[in-house]
C-alpha cells in the first residue's frame, strides 16, 4: 500500500460515525478509517461491512493480547471481514503473534496486513520503566518488539512516529511503521506524549499515520483531512 492518512473513528455509535463521514460524501476517494474498540464493541462486525460497502479501507484496531490459541481463533473469525489492516500487542510474545498470523490467513492464502502494537503513544519512558517494569530505554524496547514482530512474520508495527526510523533501521525499509500520535504544529497534544506533525512523520519514515481528534474534532473535518494528506502524502491528492 502507498502512504496514507488513516482517520481514527473513535465514536460510540453508527449514527455518530455516519454523521462524521457525511463530510466526505462528495469524494470519489473515501478516507481510510480506523475502527477501534469503542465503535466495534458498540456496533459489531456489521459496522465494518457497512463501511466497506461505502468504499472505505479499514484498519480494525482491536489490539488482541491473549494466549496464542485464543488469538488464533479470534483472528480466524476476523479474517471473514474484508478488513485491510488489523493488530495485536507485541507484548503477547512471538508465539502469540505467529498464532495471530495463522488464524488471520484464509484458506486461499490471502489475509489483511497484520501489525503489532509496541508501546502506546500515551506512555512515556519514565512510566514504562516505573509502572511496567521494562528495564530498557523506550527506543530499545520498541526496536526489540519490532524485531520480535518481524520474526513472527508480521508486516510491521504500531509505534510513535518518533520511533519510525529506528523501526526501519532494526527491521528494514519494507517493514511497516503505522504511527498514531499525530498533531498539527498549531494544535494541542491532548493525552499523547510522543507526537509529531504529519510532515515530520513522513520525513522520519511513517508509512501510515493515524489521526483522530485533529480531524474528527475540527471545525471543518474535510479541510483538516486534506491538510493532513497534503503534509503527509501529497502524491495521493
Amino acid at each position: 500500500m502507498n502512504k496514507d492518512v488513516i482517520i481514527a473513528c473513535d465514536f460510540g455509535s453508527a449514527e455518530e460515525t455516519f454523521g462524521f463521514l457525511s463530510h466526505f460524501d462528495g469524494d470519489a476517494v473515501k478516507p481510510f478509517l480506523k475502527i477501534g474498540m469503542e465503535l466495534y464493541y458498540a456496533e459489531g462486525p456489521d459496522m465494518v461491512r457497512q463501511l466497506k460497502r461505502r468504499g472505505h479501507r479499514i484498519f480494525l484496531d482491536l489490539k488482541l493480547h491473549d494466549i496464542p490459541n485464543t488469538v488464533r481463533r479470534t483472528m480466524r473469525v476476523l479474517s471473514g471481514l474484508d478488513i485491510d489492516i488489523c493488530n495485536v500487542h507485541a507484548a503477547g510474545t512471538i508465539d502469540m503473534m505467529r498464532a495471530a498470523l495463522e488464524g488471520l490467513t484464509r484458506p486461499d492464502g490471502t489475509r489483511p496486513l497484520l501489525v503489532a502494537v509496541t508501546q502506546l503513544t500515551s506512555t512515556s519512558e519514565e512510566r514504562m520503566q516505573r509502572e511496567l517494569l521494562v528495564d530498557a530505554s523506550i527506543d530499545e524496547a520498541i526496536a526489540h518488539y519490532a524485531r520480535n514482530a518481524r520474526e513472527a512474520g508480521l508486516d510491521g508495527v504500531v509505534c510513535s512516529p518518533l520511533e519510525a526510523s529506528l523501526v526501519k533501521a532494526a527491521c528494514g525499509p519494507e517493514f511497516l511503521a503505522v504511527t498514531p500520535g499525530i498533531r498539527f504544529a498549531d494544535a494541542a497534544s491532548d493525552d499523547q506524549v510522543r507526537i509529531t506533525t504529519p510532515a515530520r512523520a513522513r520525513e522520519i519514515g511513517s508509512d501510515f499515520i493515524v489521526v483522530g481528534r485533529p480531524i474528527t474534532a475540527a471545525a471543518d473535518p474535510h479541510a483538516a483531512w486534506l491538510r493532513c494528506r497534503n503534509e503527509f502524502c501529497p502524491e495521493t491528492l
